[in-house]
């Protein structure tokens, strides 16, 4: 028997409407990335200013309340364990070994390409005792390159350029002992810690888009009988009862000329349910497939 007409109008008319109303596609919100950020490069200035720069940076993440931000510390050690280990200083360990991955699912790594600041000063000044008070007018320009990477292949996921720019006048105090500069004001309220704040701010918006459009993912971290462990817990906003597709990542593809991961060959082996929540990891059972390995991945 035909379908009635009317009901073929209406599939075709909605059919129609929905391909007009098509989004980009935009992952759960429900669960939360976990993320590390590594000490900036400097180009510019002071080399300390990219320990400073990559601190504000993990900081504001974790204001968003958007990640789990993994400490650079944390971050640091293992990039200094795996050298130790690559330069044959320290015997090579399963904990250890060239190329093991950084406990976290996006690496970002920075580069301060601009950071100035300029003042135009005016009046006489009042000198007394090594110090002078005078009117100024201050400018200051901060930028900032990002790279985003997945720690799983290495892959940089994107590039992006951030700045920020500030002005600022009024009377100045200042002078100095000894060559050190004194001032007034803490940096965060002169024109240059604003330029910053406000380059951090964009950076913590893109990134926090950019991220929408990437799956979450975590990883198998043992198999004890039938019972999985995974390094999603609480803190990632995984709930008992959640399931996840099962992943062998392959063999990972390394360039014989340049040694770049080209990546891998991953395929679908199940899928798996949580059954208990910890704050950092979960514990969980098969749902479809068998022989799941530690090392597996997991996507929503």
């Amino acid at each position: 028997m035909k379908k009635p007409a009317k009901k073929t109008q209406l599939i075709l008319a909605l059919t129609l409407v929905s391909s007009f109303l098509w989004i980009p596609v935009s992952y759960s919100e429900e669960f939360k990335k976990t993320i590390a950020v590594s000490r900036f490069d400097v180009r510019v200035g002071k080399s300390t200013l990219g320990e400073g720069m990559s601190d504000m940076l993990a900081d504001s993440l974790i204001q968003s309340g958007s990640f789990v931000v993994l400490e650079r510390q944390t971050l640091e050690d293992i990039i200094t364990e795996q050298d130790l280990a690559a330069s044959g200083r320290a015997a090579v360990s399963k904990s250890a070994q060239t190329g093991k991955l950084i406990p976290s699912q996006i690496l970002i790594k920075g580069t301060v390409t601009e950071f100035d600041e300029k003042t135009e000063s005016s009046g006489t000044g009042i000198g007394f005792g090594g110090f002078n008070i005078g009117s100024s007018s201050t400018a200051a320009h901060v930028a900032v390159i990002l790279r985003i990477i997945d720690t799983t292949s290495a892959e940089v996921l994107d590039s992006i350029r951030v700045e920020g720019k500030a002005e600022g006048s009024g009377l100045k105090l200042g002078g100095s002992i000894a060559g050190i500069s004194l001032g007034t004001e803490g940096f965060s309220k002169t024109p240059l810690g604003k330029a910053t704040q406000i380059a951090i701010d964009n950076a913590v918006e893109k990134i926090v888009a950019r991220l929408q459009t990437i799956p979450f993912s975590g990883k198998i971290i043992k198999v004890s009988g039938d019972t999985i462990y995974t390094n999603l817990g609480g803190r990632n906003g995984v709930s008992v009862g959640d399931l996840f597709n099962v992943y062998n990542p392959g063999e990972s593809l390394i360039d014989p000329d340049t040694g770049e991961n080209l990546g891998s060959e991953k395929t679908k082996t199940g899928s798996l349910k949580i059954n208990s929540v910890q704050e950092k990891f979960s514990k969980a059972s098969a749902e479809t497939g068998e022989l799941f390995e530690k090392g597996f991945q997991l996507t929503e």
